[in-house]
């Protein structure tokens, strides 16, 4: 397979309820910006990416305040219900100017703080792989199953399980074949690789950083705050 080029597709439609704010989590404010403007900030500005589609509600009325609104790479489009239709919608728009053979990285709005260096990482694996990757974080906790009160009935075996994170990378036609279908049949599609795996293939695992968080409650904030900050002093292993 040839190269192809590189773009990403961030679904931004969610309200974000669990986080207990009438904003959405991608506009709260985290150390003097939003949310979402450094989500984008660590894709759209990398050399590898060729443009950004961006899935938002259409009754959105936040993005056009933020820093990038009207970025000539950034093409908005309308979001879906759920994720996986927000990045269908947004894969759709891309067909007409990509080719089935292009890479899509897809990542969550409200993961600020990847890393340039996994980026890279994902990049490089995942293209001589013919399926593509994820990024994700090998589990080292002991796992225990409980009934519906609580009770601890087992201990899980955790070898050979991973915390799935984003970027999540494969060929635009591959993706969008595999989503269509998914969601036709009624499958739980909770991220982008379990439509693929849905469809019979292997994606590839790629080890990252533990500090791809995403912010899905208030104290996520303060934490990515630090990751932030220490992305930013650690200039060897910075992630911006």
């Amino acid at each position: 397979m040839t190269e192809g080029r590189r773009w990403v597709v961030i679904p931004a439609a969610g309200k974000g309820r669990r986080m207990g704010s009438e904003l959405p989590k991608q506009y709260l404010p985290l150390s003097g910006r939003m949310v979402i403007e450094y989500t984008i900030e660590r894709l759209l500005l990398h050399p590898a990416i060729d443009g950004v589609y961006l899935a938002l509600d259409q009754r959105d009325v936040h993005w056009e305040t933020t820093e990038y609104a009207g970025h000539p790479d950034i093409v908005r489009v309308t979001g879906g219900e759920e994720r996986a239709h927000s990045v269908r919608n947004a894969l759709q728009v891309l067909q007409q100017r990509a080719d089935p053979g292009d890479w899509v990285l897809v990542h969550d709005a409200a993961r600020p703080c990847v890393r340039r260096s996994d980026i890279d990482l994902l990049i490089s694996q995942v293209e001589q792989h013919p399926v593509g990757g994820v990024l994700g974080v090998a589990l080292h906790d002991t796992l225990k199953r409980t009934d519906d009160s609580q009770h601890i009935q087992a201990t899980v075996d955790r070898r050979g399980l991973w915390r799935a994170f984003t970027p999540q990378m494969f060929r635009l036609g591959m993706l969008s074949e595999a989503l269509n279908e998914a969601l036709a049949a009624g499958a739980v599609v909770t991220d982008e690789a379990s439509a693929i795996e849905w469809a019979g293939q292997r994606p590839l695992m790629v080890q990252g950083h533990a500090d791809n968080i995403k912010i899905t409650q208030a104290e996520d904030l303060e934490l990515a705050s630090f990751f932030l900050q220490r992305q930013h002093q650690d200039v060897p292993h910075r992630g911006n």
